[in-house]
This record gives C-alpha cells, sequence and structure tokens, in this order.
C-alpha cells in the first residue's frame, strides 16, 4: 500500500543507472548460496602482502604495540580511558596480515596510514594530549567490550556546532551500515573516516557502530551498538529523549529490530529497505526453499519483526523503500503487521527506484525526523504496550515483564494511567510483571493507595514515594494475581531476564571457552569436540570480529565463575568444570549413556549441547560443546542468521559437522521456566 501522492516523489532517473541498481538485485545472492554443501568462504581469503610490505606493516605494528604497552603503564585514569582509541587501529592491522584481510592491494596502503594514524595518537596520549577528542566532523573511536575484552570500533559524525565545553545536549542518530562481506576493521575504520554517510542532521551527532561486521548488527553485533552508544554518551553530552535509530539495507533490517526490540529508547526509527522477518524475505529475495524445524521456527522469533509490531506504539517509525527494490518487502511486511494492530505505518517511497534512496524521499524523511527529534522521546506515556516472545526483551518504558507461561509464545502487557490514582493491566501469557517509576516520575498522588487493575481483579498497591518514585510487583497464584513478586523454594531455577536462553544468548554478555585437560572417553567425541571448539574459536574471529578466551579447566577460578558465562568443552571425564557439575544437570552423561528423561544416547558417538545456569554461579550460564549455532550457510545471506538450536540438543556424531549443523540433531528442546526438561 502506497501513501497519498505528496509521499511519492518523482523524478526522471537516467535509463543506465536505473537499469545498474535494479539487475544488482535480480539474482539476490545468487541461487549458488542456495547450497549448503557448496558453501563460499565469508569473508574470502585476501590478497596475498609481498614480503616488503609486510616487513613494513609489521614494523608499524610492533612501534604502535610498544607504545600502546607505555600507555598501559600509566596510573592516569584518563589516558588509561583513551588508550582504546589507538588500540583500534593496531587491532585493525594485525589482523588483516595475520588472517589475510586485505581484500585489494590498495587495502595495504590503507592499513600503513592506519598505522601512521595510530602511531600519532599513541604519540600525542604519551604526552598526556588527546586533540580527537576535542574534535569536530569524522572521528573514529573504540571500547573495550564485555563479551570477549577486544577492542571494537565505532565512527562519529561530531557536529561543527558542537561545543566542548558547554552543557547543551544533542541529538543522536545511530546508523546502521548496509551488508559488506569485505568490511574489515581496516575498511571500516577507513570509510568512517572519510565518508559523513546518508544523513547528517544539523546539531546531530551521528554514530556508526561496526556491530562487529556482517551479521545485521544480532547478538554480538547488537550488543556493539549498545556498547557503542554507551561509549558515546561517556564521550560526548548525549540528550537521552533524541535518539534515533536508521539504517538502509542490513542497516534497515538491523533498524527494524532495534526499533521493535527497544522501543522506549528512541524517539523515532527510520528503517529503509533490509528485512524485517526470516522465511518471507528468503523466499522473496533468496527464493530459497525452507524446511525448519519445529523448533528453528519458534527460534525465528527472536528476531523477526512483525510479531512485535504493536511495541512500535512507543517508538515513531517512518519507513523508506524503493518502489522496484525487492527488499520493499520488508516494509510491507511491516505495514501489514502494524494495520493487524490498529497502526498506519508512514513509508515513504522512492519512485522507480531500486536499491538505494531516492534525493527527494530523503528531503520529505528528513523534515519528519527533525520534526520528531523537536518532540522527543515521551519518559512516562500514559499508555503502554508491551509484547515478546522471551524474556531478552522485557522491557517498556515503567513495565517490565518478569516471568512467562511459556517462552517463544507472544507474551503481552497493555497498562495505562487513565487518572484518579489507578492503573489498569490487562496480561497474556505472563506471570509476573514490575511497574516502577523513576523519581519524579510518578503521575500519582503520593498521600493515596493506588489500585491497580489485573485482568478485571483490583488490588491496593503502595503509594508513590515522597521523592516520587513508585514501585509494585505482582505474581500469577492458584488463587489469581497478588501483590508482591513472586517467591520460589530455595534455589529453584527461574527464567528470567539474560538468564533465559537459547544457546547463543551466552555470547551476548563475557564468556571463556573452557578447554578440557583430559581426554574423552570415547575417541570419536574426542575427535569432535577438538574439532568444534577450533571451529568455534576461528568462527568467532571470522563472524563477530573478536578473540575468544580461552582456558584450560583447570585454570579456572571463583573469579571467572562470578564475571563469565562458561562454554565447557569436552565430557565428563575430559573436563574438570564438566565433572564437578554433571550431576546437577537435567541431562545426565556418563561414560556409556547421555540420559535425558526417559531417552537414552550412547555415549560412544553422541554428545549433548546445552545451555543452563550454573550450578557453581546461577546468575551465569554455562553452556556445553557449542559456540554460536549458526553455521557457514547461513553466513551467506543475513536473514539465515538467527539460532539454530534451542536450549538443548543431542548430536549423533556419525554423520560430520557440516554447514548448518554440528552433526545429526537427534533431539532438541527447549527448558520449560523452571529449567526443567519438558
Amino acid at each position: 500500500m502506497k501513501l497519498p501522492q505528496k509521499y511519492l516523489v518523482k523524478i526522471t532517473i537516467p535509463l543506465i543507472l536505473a537499469a545498474c541498481w535494479s539487475s544488482s538485485l535480480l539474482y539476490a545472492d545468487g541461487p549458488k548460496d542456495n547450497l549448503p554443501d557448496q558453501v563460499r568462504r565469508i569473508p574470502a581469503l585476501g590478497v596475498e602482502v609481498p614480503e616488503k610490505q609486510r616487513a613494513q606493516l609489521e614494523e608499524g605494528l610492533a612501534k604502535l604495540k610498544s607504545s600502546i604497552d607505555q600507555l598501559k603503564q600509566t596510573k592516569d585514569a584518563r589516558i588509561r580511558s583513551l588508550i582504546p582509541d589507538v588500540e583500534i587501529y593496531h587491532r585493525a592491522v594485525r589482523c588483516a596480515l595475520e588472517y589475510q584481510e586485505f581484500f585489494h592491494e590498495r587495502e595495504i596502503g590503507v592499513g600503513s596510514k592506519l598505522l601512521e594514524q595510530g602511531q600519532e595518537r599513541a604519540d600525542q596520549l604519551l604526552k598526556g594530549e588527546a586533540p580527537w577528542t576535542k574534535q569536530t566532523g569524522l572521528v573514529v573511536r573504540g571500547y573495550i567490550s564485555k563479551i570477549d575484552q577486544t577492542v571494537q570500533p565505532y565512527g562519529l559524525v561530531i557536529p561543527e556546532s558542537y561545543t566542548f565545553s558547554g552543557k547543551s545536549q544533542y541529538r543522536c542518530d545511530l546508523w546502521f551500515h548496509g551488508r559488506g562481506e569485505r568490511l574489515s576493521e581496516v575498511n571500516f575504520i577507513n570509510q568512517a573516516q572519510r565518508s559523513r554517510g546518508q544523513y547528517t542532521p544539523t546539531d546531530t551527532i551521528v554514530l556508526h557502530p561496526y556491530g562487529r561486521y556482517s551479521n545485521a548488527f544480532k547478538f554480538a553485533g547488537e550488543v556493539d551498538v549498545l556498547e557503542a552508544l554507551e561509549s558515546t554518551k561517556q564521550n560526548y553530552r548525549i540528550d537521552d529523549d533524541r535518539v534515533a535509530v536508521r539504517g538502509f539495507s542490513m542497516g534497515g533490517a538491523a533498524c527494524w529490530q532495534f526499533a521493535v526490540h527497544y522501543s522506549d529508547r528512541w524517539f523515532a526509527a527510520n528503517p529503509g529497505a533490509g528485512f524485517s522477518e526470516t522465511p518471507l524475505f528468503l523466499d522473496v529475495f533468496q527464493n530459497e526453499d525452507l524446511k525448519p524445524t519445529w523448533y528453528e521456527k519458534k527460534l525465528w522469533q527472536l528476531y523477526d519483526c512483525p510479531g512485535y509490531a504493536l511495541n512500535l506504539f512507543q517508538c515513531p517509525t517512518v519507513a523508506y523503500s524503493g518502489e522496484i527494490d525487492k527488499q520493499k518487502q520488508a516494509a510491507d511486511v511491516m505495514e501489514e503487521a502494524l494495520a493487524k494492530v490498529g497502526i498506519d505505518m508512514v513509508h515513504i517511497i522512492g519512485p522507480d527506484t531500486a536499491h538505494r534512496i531516492h534525493p527527494d524521499s530523503k528531503v520529505i524523511i528528513e523534515e519528519k525526523m527533525d520534526s520528531l527529534a523537536r518532540v522527543g522521546r515521551l519518559r512516562v506515556p500514559s499508555t503502554i504496550h508491551l509484547v515478546t516472545y522471551t524474556l531478552k526483551y522485557n522491557q517498556m518504558d515503567w513495565v517490565t515483564l518478569d516471568a512467562m507461561g511459556e517462552e517463544w509464545t507472544q507474551g503481552r502487557i497493555d497498562a495505562r494511567l487513565p487518572g484518579g490514582n489507578r492503573v489498569e493491566v490487562k496480561t497474556q501469557n505472563v506471570t509476573a510483571f514490575t511497574l516502577k517509576m523513576a523519581p519524579g516520575e510518578a503521575p500519582l498522588d503520593m498521600t493515596h493507595p493506588v489500585t491497580v487493575k489485573v485482568d478485571g481483579a483490583e488490588l491496593k498497591a503502595p503509594r508513590p514515594l515522597s521523592d516520587r518514585s513508585w514501585q509494585v510487583s505482582f505474581h500469577k497464584a492458584d488463587a489469581g494475581w497478588q501483590v508482591g513478586p513472586a517467591e520460589y523454594a530455595k534455589g529453584q531455577l527461574v527464567k528470567k531476564h539474560n538468564l533465559q536462553g537459547p544457546i547463543d544468548d551466552a555470547f551476548m554478555d563475557s564468556f571463556i571457552f573452557v578447554s578440557p585437560s583430559g581426554k574423552s572417553a570415547s575417541p570419536t567425541v574426542e575427535k569432535w569436540v577438538q574439532s568444534e571448539m577450533k571451529h568455534a574459536i576461528v568462527h568467532w574471529r571470522q563472524q563477530f570480529r573478536g578473540d575468544a578466551r580461552v582456558m584450560q579447566d583447570s585454570q579456572i577460578t571463583d573469579k571467572e565463575i562470578a564475571a563469565s558465562n562458561l562454554v565447557l568443552w569436552g565430557d565428563p571425564q575430559s573436563n574438570q568444570i564438566l565433572k564437578k557439575i554433571i550431576d546437577k544437570l537435567p541431562i545426565q552423561w556418563n561414560q556409556e549413556m547421555i540420559v535425558v528423561g526417559n531417552k537414552q544416547y550412547a555415549a560412544d558417538h553422541h554428545a549433548p549441547v546445552l545451555i543452563f545456569p550454573n550450578p557453581l554461579n546461577p546468575e551465569k550460564y554455562v553452556v556445553l560443546n557449542s559456540g554460536f549455532t549458526y553455521r557457514e550457510y547461513a553466513y551467506l545471506n543475513n536473514a539465515r542468521q538467527v539460532p539454530m538450536l534451542p536450549d538443548w540438543a543431542i548430536i549423533d556424531l556419525r554423520t560430520p559437522a557440516g554447514s548448518q549443523y554440528p552433526g545429526k540433531v537427534v533431539d532438541a528442546n527447549f527448558f520449560d521456566e523452571f529449567w526443567r526438561l519438558k
């Protein structure tokens, strides 16, 4: 459905240009990318670096590393906080050289220039100076990620109007880049230092997250966005009520995801092209014949956006599509999903335009975004709609969904403030929730109790406090809804926010690969474990641009157990940590059998993969024998980059690991809301 003519702006496009943009999409990623047994390498291997240039790069790397090591000796907190702004240059060039990721001869020269820039920053910082922190225009900075302690880059456009000594706060637009199979750190930093991007609104800081390469800003890419934004807020004065998400192509897909998952954080969303869900997009764009398992279908709901459409009630959305772009399908799907919940989507359509943003459409889009920025985000809306399929995305303004009846089935909370010290709440597939307003935010009379009507039952809640803050929890019991948080037996495990699975969730926070010090009881299992651990380490760097921390089981101390998710490789005979906790896991594993409820699998050629609260620290995960669960076949199209396994699976190792699965999956399922076998 198109909007009225005022949004459909016509201009004449040269025929050759129109043909070029159209033909680039006709074959999608190509029929060969639908063959799991013939998967091309992503990223492809780059060019060989001539010995002379290699020697020059190695010399520059050694010099820069020496300077960084000197900087790390300082006790000056300010200098130490700025070291990542130097390290990004070293790591970018080191990785490109070490892993053959200069994809063209000219990129070798770019690497040399980046080393010069990094050395210049290091020399300045050794003198206590950091002029780039007071620089307007294009600036590249870095931060240390909580996930794997690697330095990650991000780009900024700082407006000329920014005052480094003032107090005024600035609008910030996040711009998500498109797919780039050659978007190494070298190329990202180089691009961020040369291009302002599609939009540079007046008096606005534009943040360009790297997203850890080309994963549609999912998983660690999603965390990268949040960490880069937090780093930007620490370094610049950002108005929390005027932050927007925007993107095009793969970046448009990311924009849809961030808009529906974090709707209460943005004053607006501006997605263009991309994809908004998995099955229809892969059918239309990739002509793929999908044959998902039942649990894969459920797991699509982690990142598929239509089911979350009602959340956009909180986030004004201006969608864009080219009229003849295949990826217009993404906005069409969301337009239909929004219509089903009573929202008419603004959809700007570039006439006769393929996969690009029409210049006249840009004008219309910017007018709308500027108007929305003037209004800003509403801090305490009187009506809230929250829908989710997972406790991962469980908050909307002053409403938090604490527990669900069953994950991966839509949970919903509709809450409103009708006046008169009353709150009305309706729920679906919810067993516990919290209403919380920060100091100064509660529009309620603090001299009287608050009446909260939950699914028709009226309950008396506490009054707001003297600072106008207010918080109350509710849980569902046999007698119906009750005031107060749910109470569980001592030691009872419960799925909760950031401790709800599936396996891939472990890699969105600090994690450590724990290698076995011994040998597995079965030679088949031993060979598979070693191969899969190597695969996980290699592909974490290739696809999420990090260095997985690896420690032997004998090296793990209380410090690691307290701070990180532990990924245990091996079996109870080979891994000391796994041996210590195996009796506390819902799946049992000995030398003869793997026992799952009333099912048994021969341990000589089967292995379990699973995620579970760590019995040694139930506030963190333990994972058995798995990295992130999508594999090489999914790298070919970002819409495929979704979880491939649920909370647990049994793998038959007689089928070799391939581009989609780590072997033959003979059984798999989710744990229930209490982390028990279903």
